[in-house]
């Protein structure tokens, strides 16, 4: 292809980083930048504007009609009312307790609790806001360094971003396998297995629990070897309580098991899951609004709490609806399970009005699912221009011409989302590069799963990098005086270096992503 051919795409990315570095938002800048460029193109005759009329059906086909995207905005509700009920509180004291006496003990009850609310949540912000709200005056009172603090939540609420369930994980399945079936239809199969969002899960939890480990070795490390930046607590701490650190656990271990091993163990679809922890999570919330203030409606909580083991025998009975002698034992429990699932769903929602939280989680919520989906529209207007100039087959000119073949495209393509997280969140990435990089990738040997969890864990970083990476300013908007935005900037420098290790590791060893979903598939 010659060299012109690639000077509209050129001028469209331009204009795109051009917007965004002039302050216009992201989503915004996109379709702006796609739709100036498309009417440019016209006048030069290099765009076909009708092009332009399959904007409708994309979005509807892209936003609307995609039932895998249903499940955002139903795990950013789940993150958000954990984040409002404090749930995380109580789990961070009760983890704080337990590791008071090792090495840099508040540092690693930062990454563990971070890690169980990734799995509870999956949401980034809400974790480094409270973790930063929660932790950090603490680790500043108790002497830790101000750099070592910051970079510890930081990285901690980054973990949001690539164990399972996460928004990003969500958004990257469901472009990955519309990347694998158009790249493997190109290469002529006709009826590929598709790639769901469940190994993607799958995939990503080993390399993600590898992460916090990592973290952990760094952080006990660092707090052995210079205890300065990590004092150890002093020596008449209490003994901590396990009933205390029993009753922090449950609430996040009762929503990992609903939603991730329902959707690893193939029982439920994310959606589904999404659903069960949303609703499970206002449960928790009110439950812990009604026993801190010691009234009786915590057994209706606790009844509907009971009824979410019965999820599965709701199934069997639906699956049982059809054949001429229902199980009426089923069936009885069933409705019973249901009617008690409805009464403690209208107390948990009644008590979180009363408590003046439901419109806070509510309007949250929403604002946090509209910013997402408008990036996806401004990102799907984006791709369509992109692919009206011919963008995606001088992709794949340039990337078959990568030394390396496939691995050596693979290892381009990791070092240009890497730059990109520099001064681009995640949800643009996602929607700019893969539809571009990944039909040209995935038409070869590579294993989709692998590949996506080698993107996840790159645009993890993307939330750590200077200037714009979110956790830094999340962090910044609810971090004490003291501390300083270098002291954040340079606190993060170690833990970029780990998640960089992290992805090294991954790519040399694929079977860290692979094994497990390839194990639940038998």
């Amino acid at each position: 292809m010659q060299t012109a051919s690639f000077l509209p795409v050129l001028c469209l990315f331009a204009t795109a980083f051009g917007a965004v570095l002039a302050g216009i938002p992201v989503a915004f800048a996109l379709c702006g930048a796609a739709l100036l460029c498309a009417f440019a193109g016209h006048l030069f005759g290099v765009f076909d504007v009708f092009l332009l009329g399959a904007i409708p059906s994309r979005i509807f086909g892209t936003a609307m009609f995609n039932e895998v995207l249903t499940a955002v905005p139903l795990f950013i509700l789940m993150g958000v009312v954990l984040e409002k009920s404090r749930i995380a509180e109580d789990l961070l004291a009760s983890m704080a307790d337990t590791f008071a006496r090792v090495p840099a003990g508040l540092g690693v009850s930062v990454t563990l609790v971070g890690t169980l609310v990734a799995a509870s949540t999956g949401i980034v912000g809400a974790t480094v806001v409270a973790m930063g709200l929660i932790s950090l005056p603490v680790m500043l009172k108790r002497g830790y360094d101000p750099a070592f603090a910051a970079g510890s939540i930081c990285a901690a609420g980054t973990l949001g971003q690539i164990i399972p369930p996460s928004i990003v994980l969500v958004f990257l399945g469901d472009q990955l396998s519309a990347s694998y079936l158009q790249a493997q239809r190109q290469a002529g199969n006709v009826s590929p297995e598709p790639i769901s969002i469940g190994d993607l899960f799958a995939g990503a939890l080993v390399p993600g629990l590898m992460l916090a480990g990592l973290y952990v070795l760094y952080q006990i490390a660092a707090g052995t070897l210079r205890p300065a930046i990590a004092p150890p607590p002093a020596k008449n701490a209490a003994a901590p309580q396990t009933a205390k650190i029993i009753t922090g656990l449950v609430a996040p271990l009762v929503l990992i098991v609903c939603v991730l091993g329902s959707i690893i163990a193939g029982i439920a679809t994310p959606t589904e899951a999404a659903g069960v922890g949303a609703f499970g999570a206002v449960l928790l919330a009110a439950r812990k609004q009604l026993a801190a203030a010691g009234s009786q409606a915590t057994r209706a909580i606790d009844a509907g709490i009971a009824c979410a083991a019965l999820l599965p025998v709701l199934k069997s009975f639906a699956d049982l609806r059809g054949s001429a002698a229902p199980d009426m034992a089923a069936f009885g429990l069933a409705v019973a399970a249901t009617l008690a699932l409805g009464i403690a769903g209208t107390v948990a929602l009644a008590t979180l009005h009363r408590r003046g939280m439901l419109f806070d989680i509510a309007s949250s919520a929403t604002r946090f699912s509209a910013l997402a989906f408008t990036i996806l529209i401004g990102a799907t207007i984006f791709t369509l221009v992109f692919r009206g100039f011919g963008g995606d087959e001088a992709v794949g000119h340039l990337l078959d011409r990568v030394p390396g073949g496939a691995l050596g495209a693979v290892i381009a393509v990791s070092l240009v989302i890497f730059a990109l997280g520099f001064v681009l969140d995640f949800i643009e990435i996602v929607f700019i590069v893969l539809p571009v990089v990944g039909p040209a990738i995935l038409k070869s040997d590579i294993d989709p799963v692998w590949f996506g969890v080698l993107i996840a864990m790159n645009l993890q970083t993307s939330f750590l990098t200077p200037p714009f990476g979110f956790a830094l300013f999340y962090l910044r908007g609810v971090a004490p005086k003291e501390i300083r935005t270098a002291h954040i900037y340079r606190g993060v420098v170690p833990f970029i270096m780990i998640q960089l290790i992290g992805l090294l590791l991954v790519g040399l060893f694929p079977a860290l992503a692979t094994w497990l979903p390839q194990l639940l598939r038998g």
